[in-house]
């Protein structure tokens, strides 16, 4: 992400149509006027070349706002009947979950995304559809942890690793998912076990971002780290000498959720109740999960493609040979609310 550059230009609750490429509060109204004004809490540059070439072969302009996943859920709110808004975009499947929750999305039932994306990564009801994952995974010290010590979320708890784990914050809505899957799975006391083991566990009270823990890692400042795998392949890749240096010590591993595989959060949008422009949100949508925008995404950023039949290319595709746990992200995003409770009983600041 680059969040600095764009949330400086638009800070406060919420981005105008000044940080996008077009005045939707103005010009959405006309409903099928060949735009599409999308709100997204994506904020990455290599995305803007996605609204460019779907411009450019639809002729559709695409309006952009972009901010926090909250923020604009309460845009949107606000706007109530005269909201310009089409299509809504999240990083995190928790985050559209509570769009859902507010009755922001209608369904869409789409033979297109139906087989571009798998079921446990859609809602099922069609409100919304995951068009990229990122697995939530473990950044580890190659000479002081053995594979096989990370390769369970259970053990992250245990006492072998007692003031050797960095992790985000409780506000990390990728932390708050990865508790809604493992309540998903144990229930909610166990996974509140787990969660009060994790705290017991931190090497330091949260900080930072998830390059912050890879880094601090790497510094020594902890053992493990807990992470999104695209960190860790953009720093591995990345300019940075530093950093890559960092990951030649620094190992990528992919804990298993009760040995189905890695719990994976999706990047994904839902078309908007009001949108005044439904059929080019659903055009939209419909790119976004195609072949070709799920290579550009994972080329770009670093994520996964939610299709199987879509390869990642490198350098994810060094990273990929994992096994994804087919739990819905739709179940895991419902227990959120749970997560962040645990969170707060647990001392998870």
């Amino acid at each position: 992400m680059k969040p600095s550059a764009i949330l400086a230009a638009c800070a406060g609750l919420i981005m105008l149509a000044a940080c996008g490429t077009g005045d939707a509060g103005n010009n959405s109204a006309q409903a099928g006027s060949g735009e599409v004004n999308l709100y997204t809490a994506r904020h990455y540059d290599s995305d803007q070349a996605l609204y460019d070439r779907f411009q450019q072969e639809t002729g559709i302009r695409v309006n952009v706002i972009e901010g926090r996943p909250d923020e604009l859920v309460a845009r949107i709110q606000s706007e109530g009947e005269r909201s310009p808004a089409d299509l809504f975009v999240a990083a995190d499947a928790g985050a559209l979950w509570r769009a859902q929750r507010a009755n922001l999305f209608q369904p869409v039932q789409s033979e297109t995304l139906n087989a571009a994306i798998p079921a446990n990564l859609r809602e099922p009801a069609g409100n919304w559809y995951g068009f990229m994952r990122r697995a939530r995974v473990v950044a580890y010290d190659s000479a002081r942890v053995r594979p096989e010590e990370v390769d369970s979320y259970e053990k992250l708890a245990t006492p072998r690793f007692r003031g050797k784990i960095c992790v985000r914050s409780a506000d990390s809505v990728y932390n708050l998912s990865l508790l809604g899957a493992l309540i998903e799975a144990w229930g909610e006391e166990r996974a509140e076990a787990w969660a009060r083991g994790i705290v017991a566990n931190m090497a330091r009270q949260p900080e930072g971002g998830d390059r912050d823990q890879i880094r601090a890692v790497g510094a020594g400042v902890c053992e493990v780290a807990i992470t999104n795998s695209y960190y860790y392949i953009r720093m591995a890749n990345g300019d940075d000498a530093r950093d890559r240096e960092i990951t030649q010590r620094v190992r990528l591993g992919f804990p298993s959720l009760d040995g189905q595989g890695a719990h994976v959060n999706v990047s994904g949008g839902g078309v908007l109740a009001r949108a005044p422009n439904r059929d080019n949100a659903v055009r939209l949508l419909e790119f976004f999960a195609s072949a070709d925008s799920q290579r550009h995404i994972s080329a770009n950023n670093n994520e996964y493609p939610a299709s199987p039949n879509v390869e990642a290319p490198e350098p994810v595709a060094a990273h990929a040979n994992f096994t994804a746990n087919p739990m819905s992200v739709a179940a895991f995003a419902a227990r959120q609310p749970q997560a962040q409770s645990i969170m707060s009983r647990v001392g998870w600041r």
